[in-house]
């Protein structure tokens, strides 16, 4: 790769990326509209009749720029178009969009089902420029009272049609609170703590919630995304997040979530009702993505009916871009395959209601920003996402939180982000998330931080749901008049209180004493080796700010993390793998790489070619796995001392021990993503034996940013047939994260990847 200065270069992505995909995706153009024609008589001029394809086309043309939706097929040309585009739905009738739907499937089929049939003959005849009037114009009970007659592509279509103020406008006047709460109530910002480990420490997600709660954050849930999905390591989390609102006696104001898939929570339910609180999943826009999920429309209400008369239904993410990067957009773009999704989660709202006579008890949150660059690059971009989403959130009658977040491969930075949080908190989003930093140590991307909150609440006067403030003044770190006390941002003070709460008689300073030593453990190992995860305390200038050791710390790791992005396996280190066998992808180069994900996905002619010669080598002797080694998004995480060599030398140990057989060769990939690992498989096994299962191990340099540059191990292991086929995606792969001579040992995960890989031959 060139050298390049890596501002510039971060500048340049917009322009890369048109030039990119416009070439190889193609934009739409629409020259000329005729005076009062809708998108259906555009369409019939230009075609001659109706036009599946083209009606995808003009539709989303409409849409705000954003990179994915150039991808997909159906960006605007240039400005002219968009508002073209524009012009042509404000003149279309509701009815005829209600009629024709941008896609038919399972998810389209239950939306139609969850659509007020009475209240669409109220709107039926309006066309979306009067829709967009009569938004703007009436009070949120003349909103409330038509909302659920319009389907998501209508709703989907209404963000396409407003300015960001006019989103705004809307979504500040439209409200649905959680039953029984203040939770998504107009003037209240909820929190949903994020106490996530790299690797599933409870104490470290135990000492986050503390933390949290130190700076009266966290009343929406206390939810954690798992390292480990299995059920052993979820019911691990959620016992000690139990234990937690347990001992607070926080029980049905405060749920806890372990947001692994739902199958494995239902499954931990039904063993036992009191350890889960609250159902996760992610939501698609589509059946196609679904699958990729592990997600149909029946197993969701499935799911929904085990809720019966529980205190918490589910919680939904989702996000622009989930569709079309795992290839299941099916034409339709970013913003209407969003609102579908919304369409899903309000559907599933009316079957909670059956079996939750309280009320349904369910929300989302949109990540878009987590995705990457090839959703969309900018700050603006951003602003512009958060603020489509809410509309179309509370416009389906849903409680509609936001993760304002961004990967470590955007141009959006630290400070960045503070600016989003301010242009989008005029539309009172229900919750955003919250972490001690702007850093996810698990995760490795960047969303709101705890003191983010603190700084928000002061200048836009949110408040916490009722419930939980007074929890916050119950264990004084606010005081009765509703104002931080001296032990506000102190969560060695929380610890003292959670001691108390458990009955505990010692002396306060023996308490507080131990509770250093456990703060130190924790946050002054991260500081030092960058194991273990950081855990904020007092403040900088302001409440708002990190106190000024930890912001440099935070800021130093989002500058390295910006340097590994663009690092490279050395020769010098290709040397060091035994029986290396090189390859690339389609990636020309890592600008390329970065700019065009779905280049770092396929295999270059040259790979192919070697890779099929190694395939006969084999002469019908294939072995049962093959590994494959990828730089992925970090490569200094595979070239760290003590990282790659010990994990192949323990993983080729214990398969042996197993009777698994494994390729001499470790296939070295250069510019490979996670489905590239999978075009392996799809290759060297496509002449196996249809029902014999053959596996790759792809081990993969993950997002940098956590300071340990951990890598992953994704285990794809279907039966040949699936191979053959080219079926394999990530919702039949297992993965082992967090990899690193600081988090989980080589040799340890050596050995978890063995094991699951014989669970899933053994399923």
């Amino acid at each position: 790769m060139k050298k390049q200065c890596l501002k510039l270069l971060m500048a340049s992505f917009v322009c890369l990326g048109l030039f990119f995909l416009s070439t190889y995706c193609g934009a739409v153009t629409i020259k000329d509209v005729k005076p009062g024609e809708d998108v259906f008589s555009y369409i019939a001029r230009e075609k001659g009749g109706f036009d599946q394809t083209l009606y995808q086309q003009v539709i989303g043309a409409a849409n705000a720029f954003k990179e994915g939706d150039v991808a997909i097929g159906v960006g605007a040309d240039d400005e002219a178009t968009r508002q073209n585009a524009r012009t042509l739905l404000a003149n279309t009738k509701i009815k005829d969009l209600h009629a024709h739907p941008l896609l038919v499937d399972s998810v389209q089929k239950f939306i139609w089902a969850s659509t007020d049939k009475a209240k669409l003959l109220v709107v039926q005849d309006w066309t979306m420029g009067k829709l967009k009037t009569f938004l703007l114009t009436k009070p949120e009970l003349e909103i409330k009272a038509i909302m659920g007659g319009l389907n998501s592509d209508v709703i989907g279509c209404v963000p396409k049609l407003m300015s960001n103020q006019e989103l705004i406008k809307v979504d500040a006047k439209i409200f649905n609170p959680l039953p029984g709460t203040k939770i998504g109530a107009k003037g209240y910002l909820s929190a949903r703590i994020q106490p996530n480990s790299p690797t599933d420490d409870p104490e470290e997600i135990v000492w986050q919630t503390f933390d949290g709660f130190s700076y009266a954050v966290g009343d929406l849930v206390i939810g954690t995304n798992p390292v480990d999905g299995s059920k052993e390591s979820t019911t691990k989390i959620e016992t000690a997040l139990k234990d937690v609102v347990d001992t607070f006696k926080l029980n049905g104001v405060v749920p806890w979530c372990v947001l692994a898939h739902v199958d494995v929570q239902g499954e931990i339910f039904k063993e036992n009702p009191k350890l889960v609180d609250f159902y996760f999943q992610s939501l698609a826009g589509t059946e196609a993505a679904n699958k990729v999920f592990d997600v149909t429309v029946e197993k969701m209400i499935n799911h929904a009916k085990e809720r019966k008369g529980q205190r918490y239904g589910l919680y939904y993410e989702t996000g622009q871009g989930s569709d079309f990067t795992n290839g299941a957009a099916e034409g339709v773009d970013m913003v209407v395959l969003e609102s579908r999704k919304y369409g899903f989660a309000r559907g599933l709202k009316e079957e909670l209601a059956k079996v939750q006579p309280q009320g349904a008890y369910t929300h989302f949150n949109d990540v878009a920003g987590f995705i990457g660059p090839e959703v969309f690059r900018t700050k603006e971009q951003l602003v512009r996402c958060c603020l489509e989403d809410i509309c179309m959130g509370k416009l389906h009658g849903l409680s509609a939180g936001l993760d304002i977040c961004s990967t470590l491969h955007m141009s959006v930075s630290l400070d960045d982000l503070d600016w989003c949080q301010d242009q989008i908190m005029p539309a009172n989003p229900c919750y955003l998330m919250a972490l001690p930093t702007k850093n996810d140590p698990m995760l490795s991307y960047l969303t709101t931080s705890y003191q983010d909150h603190v700084r928000l609440r002061e200048k836009f006067g949110f408040k916490v749901n009722d419930a939980m403030w007074e929890f916050f003044k119950r264990i004084q770190v606010i005081d009765q008049a509703g104002k931080p006390t001296k032990h506000f941002g102190d969560p060695i003070w929380v610890y003292y209180q959670y001691c108390l709460a458990k009955g505990d008689k010692r002396a306060q300073d023996v308490i507080m004493a131990e509770g250093k030593k456990k703060f130190d453990d924790i946050h002054g190992t991260w500081l030092k080796t960058g194991y273990k995860v950081p855990l904020a305390s007092g403040h900088g200038k302001t409440m708002g700010d990190l106190n000024p050791e930890l912001d440099k710390k935070i800021r130093a790791l989002y500058a390295d993390a910006k340097k590994a992005i663009w690092a490279e396996f050395t020769p010098e280190f290709i040397k060091t793998i035994p029986n290396s066998l090189q390859v690339a992808t389609m990636s020309t180069d890592r600008e390329n790489y970065i700019v065009r994900p779905t280049t770092g996905e396929q295999l270059n002619d040259q790979a192919v070619a070697t890779l099929t010669k190694l395939r006969d080598s084999w002469q019908g002797k294939d072995p049962d796995v093959q590994i494959v080694i990828a730089d992925g998004l970090n490569a200094n995480s595979i070239m760290a001392q003590g990282h790659l060599i010990p994990y192949i030398n323990e993983v080729r140990k214990e398969l042996k021990a197993a009777g698994i057989t494994v390729g001499e060769q470790n296939i070295v990939m250069t510019s490979g993503r996670v489905r590239a690992g999978y075009a392996v498989g799809d290759l060297l096994f496509a002449k196996s034996d249809p029902n014999k299962h053959r596996a790759v191990l792809n081990i993969i340099g993950e997002r940098p940013g956590t300071g340990q540059n951990a890598f992953s191990v994704y285990i794809a292991a279907p039966k040949a047939q699936v191979w053959a086929e080219k079926k394999c995606d990530h919702n039949i792969v297992k993965v082992v994260c967090g990899i690193s001579t600081m988090a989980t040992k080589p040799e340890t995960a050596a050995q978890m990847t063995v094991k699951l890989l014989k669970q899933m031959w053994a399923m």
